[in-house]
């Protein structure tokens, strides 16, 4: 569309799978002229977004892979001390 002759802000309209900040902003940088820099803000902005993201899934992950490694660790020693046990009941 934009070798068309539309604008970039219009074809991201138009393909509607764009976020309205993100549209919003390359307008703003296609009538400021200054697209390159809104480009590089926006990047910059959805990088904050991701990395806060990935810290907040991790902080969730990271106890619970520790309990489930923990009740593993545990299955392995219950297992193994339990046919020692059984043997001195039956003795």
């Amino acid at each position: 569309m934009v070798a068309e002759g539309t604008s970039l802000t219009d074809a991201f309209k138009e393909a509607g799978a764009f976020p309205f900040m993100m549209v919003q902003m390359v307008g703003v940088g296609e009538a400021t002229g200054t697209l390159d820099e809104m480009l590089v803000k926006l990047a910059d902005f959805y990088d904050e977004e991701v990395e806060a993201s990935v810290a907040a899934l991790l902080s969730v992950l990271e106890p619970v892979l520790l309990i489930f490694v923990g009740g593993l660790v545990g299955m392995i020693v219950v297992s193994m001390y339990l046919p020692i046990f059984s043997l001195l009941a039956e003795l």
